[in-house]
This record gives C-alpha cells, structure tokens and sequence, in this order.
C-alpha cells in the first residue's frame, strides 16, 4: 500500500466536476432573465398600462367577473413559474446544481443525479423551444395584419416576448456543457 492511497476503511473521494465554461454561465445567466421582460409586459397589461397590442378590458374579459384581482394573480403565478423555471438553468453552473442545498427538505446536502439533471434540463430545453418557437415566433408569422407595417404596440409585445425565443437554445446549450462536463468526472 502507497502513502497516496486512502485506507481500505476510508471512503474514496469524488471526482472533481471540472469548472463549467465561461460561456456556459454567461449562456445560464441570459436565459435564467429571458423571462423578464414578457412578465413585466403581461403586468403593465393588468395594471392599465398602454402595451399596444391588447387593451386591458379586452385582457380582463376572460377571468370572471373582469376582475383584475384574479387577472394579477394569474399574472403573477405565470411570471413565477416561468421565472423559477428559468432560474434553474443557473443551477447547472452552480454549486447547487452538484449538491443539493442543505436548506431543501428531504435531500439537502444530497448529491444532484447528473444523468437526471440532464434529463429533466433537456426535456425542459425542447419544451421551451417548441412552445416559444412554433407559438410564438409562428403565430406572429402567420397572423393576419389588420394593416401594414409594425405599430409601436406590436414592436414593444415582440421585444417583450422575443427573448423567451433564447431560453430553450440556451438552456439545450448549458444542459450539454453540464453533460459533458459530469461525464468528464465519471471518466477519471
């Protein structure tokens, strides 16, 4: 037995995961707030704010009774969950996304299934793209234009929503940045 080696009884340290690339968390970082800007949107609609595009009696005709309370929290729990989606992406060049964090019921300080990571982050990588892809960057191609040319409603929707067309990219970018990098530490 060498010095370098640990004794029979002591547990085998870990691989290191290599760091992720620089454009890996830069790439997280953009699509963790590419849902920002159409939240914000959908807010200043139910606030009263001009967007353009809808007015909002027309937004509010579709909750009961009009009301804009249940229009907000609609509002809300949409930008929320998109928000907490796309936060996650960050966690695959994070330190929490190898070790779940002690504070999380149940599996703190456990650590991530990087093969289920990938899975999860992959599955969540198509769904996004499909849906920002084929509805919205499809439906805007395919709807009929009551005039020509662009108003400053329409101009401000597109640069509002036209960031969620990178989340799904990014994310299927950050995901095989992950893959690799974990497989790399199954390797040595």
């Amino acid at each position: 037995m060498t010095t370098t080696d640990p004794a029979p009884s002591e547990p085998r340290p870990e691989p290191r995961v290599p760091p992720p690339p620089r454009w890996a968390v830069r790439a997280a970082r953009v699509a963790a707030w590419s849902t920002v800007p159409s939240g914000v949107w959908r807010i200043a609609l139910v606030l009263g704010v001009p967007v353009g595009v809808m007015e909002r009696e027309e937004f509010l005709a579709g909750f009961p009774d009009h009301s804009p309370l249940i229009a907000l929290a609609y509002v809300l729990l949409i930008g929320a969950v998109a928000e907490a989606a796309s936060y996650l992406t960050l966690g695959l060049v994070r330190p929490w996304g190898e070790v779940v964090p002690r504070w999380v019921p149940l599996a703190g300080g456990r650590p991530v299934d990087s093969r289920l990571a990938v899975l999860a982050a992959s599955l969540g990588a198509l769904t996004v793209t499909v849906l920002w892809w084929v509805l919205f960057f499809g439906g805007l191609l395919t709807a009929p234009s009551p005039e020509p040319g662009v108003s400053a409603g329409e101009a401000l929707f597109v640069a509002a929503y036209s960031p969620l067309l990178l989340w799904g990219p990014l994310l299927a970018a950050v995901t095989w940045s992950y893959h690799r990098r974990h497989r790399a530490r199954t390797r040595s």
